[in-house]
């Protein structure tokens, strides 16, 4: 297959601004709190947990590892959500709630499966009724592809395919969504200019919530994006890795200059792309 501008490419973590915007959509129902611990919505959770809430997993300050600290886990092999919490149960949080930053994808995980709880329907259609098609987004889509069509494969550094991670499970809510470079400056218009989120959930999603710790420059977190300065503009940004596909999207409110940056090989360093934005 030919790769155009319609080509759906896995985008990996940038998806995390997605599960971010879902959640906050349904804060702004008045469905879910941001301080909601996340036991209410999450059955079964350590008592080790009961400190952590939805604003920690938003922005990594949960004290839950990201998945190298999870290597029993097997990226492309589906499990039962019970089980994959289960896993998360075993190992002890890394900090308590809200002491420390650490990027968590299982963190995010978590998230998706609040919002289908709290919305009572799956993940993946809440995000099509309620973002994907309010905002015109056609080409893009949540999970493992089920007829879907123009889909790019992922490769190896070497050019050769690469077994796809599974998105249904465990995979969703932080690498799940497929989309396109021109669904995705949608996307980015759309979050900078209020059409999803009403005030002051778009300036909480956008702006600093927590300080990574990965020096001045990086800045901090948001919920689902990077906030920070690139040669002295402010920007909002997210990379994203998954098996065969690198993604990186940014935007600068200043000059009002976006970047995305799709690819299906893992010979890609698409963060070096980052200063052609300016």
């Amino acid at each position: 297959m030919d790769d155009t501008t319609d080509t759906r490419y896995q985008i990996a973590s940038v998806s995390k601004q997605f599960t971010a915007a879902a959640v906050l959509l349904l804060v702004q129902d008045r469905t879910l709190r941001l301080d909601d611990p996340v036991h209410r919505w999450i059955d079964d959770c350590p008592d080790e947990w009961h400190g952590i809430t939805l604003h920690h997993l938003l922005t990594h300050t949960s004290g839950l590892g990201h998945w190298d600290d999870y290597p029993m886990i097997d990226l492309a092999q589906r499990v039962e959500p019970d089980a994959l919490r289960e896993t998360f149960h075993r190992l002890p949080l890394r900090f308590p709630p809200g002491q420390g930053w650490r990027y968590s994808s299982p963190g995010y995980v978590l998230l998706a499966q609040t919002v289908e709880r709290a919305a009572g329907v799956p993940y993946r259609r809440f995000l099509a009724d309620r973002v994907l098609v309010p905002l015109g987004l056609t080409r893009t889509f949540a999970g493992t592809p089920r007829g879907q069509t123009g889909l790019a494969d992922g490769h190896d550094a070497a050019g050769e395919p690469l077994p796809t991670w599974e998105l249904d499970v465990v995979g969703m809510g932080t690498g799940d969504v497929w989309s396109t470079a021109g669904d995705l400056l949608g996307w980015l218009d759309a979050l900078q200019e209020g059409r999803l989120l009403d005030e002051p959930y778009r300036t909480l999603m956008l702006t600093e919530q927590a300080r990574t710790g990965m020096g001045p420059e990086a800045g901090g977190y948001g919920f689902g994006v990077f906030v920070g300065q690139v040669r002295g503009q402010r920007w909002w940004h997210h990379d994203g890795h998954n098996a065969g596909f690198k993604a990186f999207v940014a935007y600068l409110p200043e000059s009002r200059r976006r970047l995305v940056v799709l690819s299906n090989t893992e010979a890609t360093d698409a963060s070096v792309l980052a200063p052609l934005v300016v």
